[in-house]
């Protein structure tokens, strides 16, 4: 909002806790992250001297009260970031639902002075503490009537506050982008599928897989778009009348095209257009009947529910539980319940009704068989994801194809990067719909200036989506020394348009192509840039293809490593990783993983700095928690080297505990891409491909493609809530070139977090947060700018 910028920043050491008691309990389906959710809100609410309870066992914990709502210290929480589920478990509770149960609750909670409720869980969960809120004074009154309660107390706690986190691992909730577990539960089924090809293309089988979502396709959609499937049902976007024909040629098309598997993914709740249900078990059926294809069905079921939090779910729940306390603390009287939330990259409040309310139009649109409607409400995300997936999984027939007469070429520069080939996949895709001829470069623009060169087709990019690192190759290489080669490349191929998919090289590589325009005429066409580097250091984004591949590395290694040093006792390790000088990975990993420090170039450390994380981890070791992680990036300092760190902690430490070191190294750029990797470059590299086919049209003159604007070379990237282009001209300035990061980075907003979750004192600016927004109705043009 414009008026916040007039008043001073809000710092969150201004608000106390004190006095208050805040409750916090999961309830409905588990999902993975809500214990990272519970941990964040105790851990705060500890922070600010709030006091801070459990609620075991979701609402039925409520109502019997004892035992089921006790007290927390800081350590209660310690140990079950890695956790999957709820460590203070869930029930579906039936008691809640009636008034005398709630009146229960209302009691037992008045017996702590607990008037703060943090509820994680699905919508139904948060309706009922809606409605609980809404009744609150009368329950109070009907308790001090009974002579249950005195008249202070009514007065006392005269007011119930609630704070929504929305924990579900169908991510069916409106107006948020993620739901806490969404992530996790897509890591689950993408695991299985990357198995299932390699098995299925053993026997030529066709695979019908069958994922969670009842009333929603968002798992089905995304692992469908991440896994490249042949065909996909949800209930959302119920297939056209005579579906079943137009599904088994496409299938043996795609045998006939040599490829050797098929994948459909169907969503437990997927419907036909009379509103049927369409199971797993009937595609099978008419895959056998049809085509006498050898055909397996798997059902994922519970899986997808289980399993570690992802990188991305931590951070998420870490963020949100720490707003949620924000949240409580600011509440008045006058205030709506209000769901935390993300959007884009931006943490939102929103009013819990409101999303509420939108959530059961969409289920109410379906039922009507409004359809078109109940993807537009589900938001421009989910609409952005059904959009990318139908323009990618059908290759038109030749003759339906337009002819633009344009060569397209993609390359791949810098270090490899989990996700690029997807991001290739999707650009030759997108490409020869829209009608141009697409060109491989192989080997970045080394192979570029070398003739190394071919035309790529929508077959030969099958199977791109899951395969990490980079086919096509990638050079750190720059092009200053090639111009002239590569200039001849291009005229001799004819490349009317540039698709650079890298890191920070490909970011200086295309600085160096728009400067030589004035002497060759060849680079004067329209250029785009997708950020894929695990460093994340590309200005213009606040992400890039790989980095949270990257990141679940860096969590997953981290989560072994705790274990060992919790078996161990006393032990502190200090674990190196990538990123250059940007402090990205080592910053979020420290939040991921739980770890007591994070050295980062970004912010300057000195001796008096690293002293007192000795005394801050000697401390520790007085607790029932006997280990510290301290992660350090690479490059953020040239003399506190990661031995150094490493002696400096052995020598402070002795007797106390001891220390040893690791160095993650290049393990970190490999693996198969996270889904959120694959789908995040599907999608940037989709919308980039767009790009070009308009800039193409724009430039075309007499002829020939000319551009040497400087609007026609440009990166897209995220910025916050948004995809946009920015020419390359105009991040110079936001570019610090001696280290390779931009001058600003959003993240460093998150460092107060990781602080303050490992008990330091700090600073925290929290002005960003507070604006309660409105749901908003996205219009369909939304839907073009929009979100990932």
């Amino acid at each position: 909002p414009a008026g916040a910028m007039d008043h001073q920043p809000k710092f969150f050491e201004n608000l106390s806790g004190t006095g208050k008691a805040i409750g916090v309990l999961t309830s409905g389906g588990d999902a993975q992250g809500m214990n990272a959710a519970v941990r964040a809100v105790v851990r705060m609410g500890i922070y600010v001297k709030a006091k801070v309870y459990f609620v075991y066992e979701g609402y039925q914990g409520m109502v019997d009260g004892g035992d089921n709502i006790v007290e927390v210290s800081w350590e209660s929480v310690s140990s079950i970031l890695q956790v999957g589920g709820t460590v203070i478990g869930s029930a579906r509770c039936k008691s809640f639902r009636t008034r005398e149960g709630r009146l229960q609750a209302a009691y037992n909670l008045v017996q702590r002075g607990i008037t703060n409720l943090c509820v994680i869980g699905g919508d139904g969960s948060l309706t009922g503490a809606n409605l609980f809120r809404e009744e609150w004074s009368g329950l109070l009154e009907e308790l001090a009537q009974k002579g249950k309660i005195d008249d202070e107390a009514v007065k006392k706690y005269a007011y119930l506050n609630i704070v929504g986190m929305v924990g579900s691992i169908d991510n069916d909730f409106c107006g948020t982008d993620m739901t806490i577990g969404t992530d996790s539960a897509l890591h689950r089924i993408i695991e299985v599928v990357d198995a299932i090809v390699t098995t299925a293309q053993s026997h030529q089988r066709t695979f019908v897989l069958e994922v969670m979502g009842r009333h929603c396709g968002y798992l089905a959609l995304v692992s469908a778009l991440a896994c490249g499937a042949d065909w996909v049902f949800i209930p959302e976007y119920p297939p056209k009348e005579g579906w079943e024909d137009s599904m088994c040629v496409k299938l043996s098309e795609n045998r006939a095209r040599k490829k050797r598997l098929n994948i459909i993914i169907v969503a437990e709740g997927a419907i036909d257009c009379h509103n049927k249900p369409i199971t797993s078990e009937k595609v099978k059926d008419l895959v056998v009947q049809r085509l006498g294809f050898d055909t397996r069905v798997t059902i994922l079921g519970h899986v997808q529910r289980g399993g570690t939090p992802s990188a991305f779910d931590r951070i998420l729940a870490s963020r949100m539980g720490v707003e949620a306390v924000l949240a409580l603390l600011e509440a008045t009287p006058a205030t709506p319940a209000c769901v935390v939330s993300l959007s884009g990259n931006q943490a939102v409040r929103l009013p819990l009704m409101e999303c509420v309310q939108m959530t059961q139009e969409v289920q109410k649109a379906m039922d009507e068989g409004r359809f078109l409607e109940a993807v537009r409400l589900r938001g421009r995300s989910f609409e952005n994801n059904l959009n990318t997936y139908k323009l990618l999984s059908h290759k038109k027939p030749d003759a339906e194809l337009p002819k633009t007469n344009f060569n397209v070429a993609v390359l791949n520069v810098g270090a490899p990067a989990a996700g690029m080939n997807a991001a290739v996949r999707a650009a030759v895709r997108v490409g020869i719909t829209e009608g141009h001829k697409m060109f491989a470069v192989i080997d970045g623009f080394e192979g570029f200036a070398r003739g190394k060169i071919k035309e790529i087709s929508w077959g030969d990019v099958g199977g791109w989506t899951g395969q990490g690192g980079s086919i096509l190759g990638t050079k750190r290489t720059l092009p200053a020394k090639y111009l002239e080669k590569i200039a001849d490349q291009m005229r001799t191929n004819n490349i009317n348009a540039l698709m650079v998919i890298g890191g920070f090289e490909a970011y200086l590589g295309l600085l160096e192509l728009s400067a030589a325009r004035e002497k060759y005429d060849e680079f004067c066409v329209p250029m785009v840039m997708v950020p894929a580097t695990v460093s994340n250091n590309v200005p213009g984004s606040d992400f890039s293809i790989g980095a949270d591949t990257a990141l679940n590395t860096i969590t997953d290694t981290c989560d072994r490593i705790k274990q060992s040093a919790s078996g161990t006792k006393r032990r502190v390790f200090i674990i190196e990783t990538m990123g250059g000088y940007c402090g990205y990975l080592a910053n979020m990993g420290a939040l991921a993983a739980g770890a007591d420090a994070a050295y980062i170039f970004e912010e300057q450390f000195d001796i008096r700095e690293l002293q007192a994380n000795v005394e801050h981890l000697t401390e520790k070791m007085k607790t029932s928690i006997q280990r510290g992680l301290v992660l350090r990036n690479e490059n953020c300092n040239e003399n506190y080297t990661t031995d150094f760190i490493y002696q400096l902690y052995s020598e402070e430490g002795k007797g106390v505990f001891d220390c040893r070191k690791n160095v993650l190294g290049h393990m970190q750029q490999g693996g198969a891409p996270s889904p959120f990797d694959r789908n995040f470059g599907t999608k940037i590299s989709a919308k980039a491909m767009q790009w070009i086919s308009r800039k193409l049209k724009e430039t075309y003159r007499k002829g020939k493609v000319f551009a040497n604007t400087d609007d026609s070379v440009c990166l897209l990237g995220m910025r916050r809530r948004n995809l946009v282009f920015q020419p390359l001209a105009e991040l110079k300035d936001e570019t610090d070139f001696v280290h390779r990061i931009p001058k600003e980075q959003w993240w460093l907003k998150l460092r107060p977090l990781m602080k303050i979750l490992a008990k330091y004192k700090t600073s925290y600016d929290v002005s960003d947060s507070g604006q309660l927004e409105h749901v908003a109705m996205h219009s369909p043009k939304e839907a073009e700018t929009g979100a990932i």
